[in-house]
This record gives structure tokens, sequence and C-alpha cells, in this order.
């Protein structure tokens, strides 16, 4: 029996399971929205809410504690001076799930878990990438059509 043997094992050991957690909270942190199965991200949202809730405190002692969790001196960084300001009001509640769908191959819940109020960085950084492609994609074209401009006006000597 399991009786009052909470939280998520993942299918994993203790210390597979903290490394992905760790892992993902850091990335949530990094980029505001990961996409990742239900259960992980169900077992993720009370570390990152914690995460936020240090980055709010500010203190010397809180940034040395979110520091021995997240992986990367740059997702503490950005905890303490963009993520956390960003809800100094708020009481709790800071981030959201949203499912979307089943993943093709093995057919399990998939979802967003991301951070409420980041949809205005997050459309600016999906505007940024599609010019980006829109500009490789012109590029490409105009290689294309050299070539073929070239290919037309030398063609091979076998024929």
């Amino acid at each position: 029996m399991r009786h009052r043997n909470g939280g998520f094992k993942l299918g994993r050991n203790t210390s597979h399971r903290r490394a992905l957690l760790r892992n993902l909270v850091t990335s949530i942190i990094l980029n505001d929205r990961v996409h990742t199965t239900i259960t992980k991200a169900k077992a993720t949202r009370p570390i990152v809410e914690k995460m936020i809730t240090l980055g709010k405190n500010g203190s010397v002692h809180s940034r040395r504690q979110a520091l021995a969790y997240l992986m990367t001196p740059e997702s503490v960084d950005r905890l303490f001076s963009i993520v956390a300001p960003r809800y100094s009001t708020r009481p709790g509640g800071y981030s959201r799930i949203i499912r979307t769908g089943v993943r093709k191959g093995d057919s399990s819940e998939m979802a967003f878990i991301e951070l409420l109020g980041a949809e205005q960085e997050l459309s600016e950084k999906a505007e940024k990438r599609s010019e980006a492609r829109a500009k490789k994609r012109e590029e490409l074209q105009k290689q294309l059509e050299e070539q073929g401009a070239a290919d037309q006006a030398n063609p091979p000597a076998g024929q």
C-alpha cells in the first residue's frame, strides 16, 4: 500500500528524478515555456513557484538557495532580474499548464508549462524566429535562382 506516500516518482530513481526536475525548472526560467508531459509539468510546477518566491525575496541567501538548485548562473540572474519582479504584487500562482493533446509515438498526454505574463516575450521571440526563417528562405531562393541561371548558361559538356 502507498498510503501517505505523496509525490511524483516519474518512473525514475531519486537522482535521475532530481536532475530531470532541475533541468525543467531551469528551462522554464530561461525560456518562459516548456513542452513536456502532463505529469512532469505537474511535478515541476511547485518547484517553479518556490524559485519565483525566492526571487521575490531577493536576499543573498535566497540567491544562493536558487543557485544551489538551478543549473546555470544565467538562469539565476534571469530569475532575480526579470522573472521575479514581474510577479512582485502577485501572491502566488505564477505558472499555468496548458494541455496540448497526445504525443504521436507513445500517446502520452503533453502540455505546455509556462509562466504567466510572458506572452509578450514569447510572441516577440516567435516573430524574430519567423523573420529569421523568412530571411533564410529568401537567401536560399536566391542561391537556387543563381545556380539555375549558371546551369543554363553553361550546359554540361557531355550533352
